[in-house]
């Protein structure tokens, strides 16, 4: 069986099934905003149990608005998470910061750096997945930072090389999977978005993708979200990584790389960006059933997943409610479009012609 069968709901009629969820990240409530500013600033009586109860709030919120918008597993939109390298370095021993660095414009990160050896303390996402698990009766999906990108976006000063960086940090995140999985954690998604900017070290990566896997249940679903970049400098090498599905961003190049994931065939799952990320418009139901359809010219049916392209919190809300709304919608349409027949998926998977 499919790890993905797991995940379909005993109501959902439908012969076929293509899963839907989210990258992870969501647009916060502005006022979890506020009360972060309250929080931080001394004048104000605003201490760290009224903290605590403000994101737990706004946990329960995202995650009740996933499920209105119909996904079939959900996250809590990280509401309790900052920038996706910060969070993790705070919680890894042999980290620091030394303030913020210009990333462009007047655009800063308060990028970390490794002094010492990295070290597993306290874990990191258990609370975070036993709240939202409990807040909903659905699936819920746990992204995490890759030990590539942790390594690659932070400065070394303790490891002799980036890549034994991050395969130290790799083993950490094995340990933190395991105490996920301990805690009921049943779909993890792994976030390389350095791997989009530096193709050429995807062995770097398959080497840290064994390590985070190693001893974790068959029945874990594992997926790796890759940002946009040149998909050509990764395929087919990246079938061989040991992971369930792959979660891509094609929708904001409007499926110009689409042909790079046809030959050799595509083996694993896909997940497919349905809806771009990067826009601040909802895309009608018809238009993302079209780019459904696209990955169906890549996989069966039963290997496709559909989401966002990426994270969606720099979006305005009401506009990334629209797009996962819309996105179901969409998806329960075209498995109904292929229960009746209306799709030939032999024919959508048909090898492209020479030119």
């Amino acid at each position: 069986m499919s790890t993905k069968d797991q995940f379909r709901p005993a109501e959902h009629d439908a012969e076929h099934f293509i899963l839907t969820t989210v990258v992870g990240s969501y647009p916060k409530p502005k006022w979890l905003n506020r009360a972060k500013e309250r929080y931080q600033d001394p004048d104000h009586e605003f201490d760290e149990g009224d903290w605590g109860e403000a994101k737990d709030d706004a946990s329960r919120l995202i995650t009740d608005e996933h499920e209105r918008a119909g996904l079939d597993v959900v996250v809590d939109g990280e509401m309790r998470r900052t920038e996706m390298v910060e969070f993790f370095a705070h919680r890894i021993e042999g980290y620091e910061f030394n303030g913020p660095v210009k990333v462009w414009g007047h655009n800063y990160f308060d990028k970390p750096s490794v002094v010492d050896e990295v070290e597993y303390g306290e874990t990191w996402l258990v609370d975070e997945y036993e709240f939202t698990a409990a807040a909903s009766d659905r699936p819920v999906k746990v992204p995490i930072t890759g030990p590539y990108t942790l390594a690659n976006w932070s400065f070394n000063e303790a490891y002799e090389n980036e890549e034994e960086l991050a395969y130290a940090l790799a083993d950490l995140v094995n340990e933190e999977i395991e105490k996920l999985v301990e805690a009921g954690a049943r779909y993890i998604q792994i976030d390389e978005p350095a791997l989009a900017t530096t193709p050429d070290d995807h062995a770097i990566v398959g080497e840290c993708l064994e390590r985070i896997v190693d001893d974790i249940p068959e029945d874990v679903r594992t997926g790796l979200h890759v940002c946009y970049g040149d998909y050509s400098r990764i395929y087919p090498e990246i079938l061989e990584f040991p992971v369930d599905e792959f979660d891509l961003e094609l929708a904001n190049g409007d499926y110009d790389q689409l042909d790079v994931f046809k030959d050799p065939e595509f083996t694993k799952d896909l997940a497919l960006g349905v809806t771009d990320a990067h826009v601040a418009e909802v895309e009608s139901v018809e238009q993302i059933e079209e780019n459904i359809k696209k990955g169906l010219e890549v996989v069966p049916p039963e290997q496709l997943v559909v989401s966002p392209d990426c994270g969606l919190k720099l979006l305005p809300r009401e506009v990334a409610y629209g797009k996962m709304a819309n996105m179901v919608e969409a998806a329960r349409n075209v498995e109904e479009d292929l229960d009746a027949g209306r799709i030939d998926v032999e024919t959508s998977r048909a090898a492209p012609a020479d030119d």
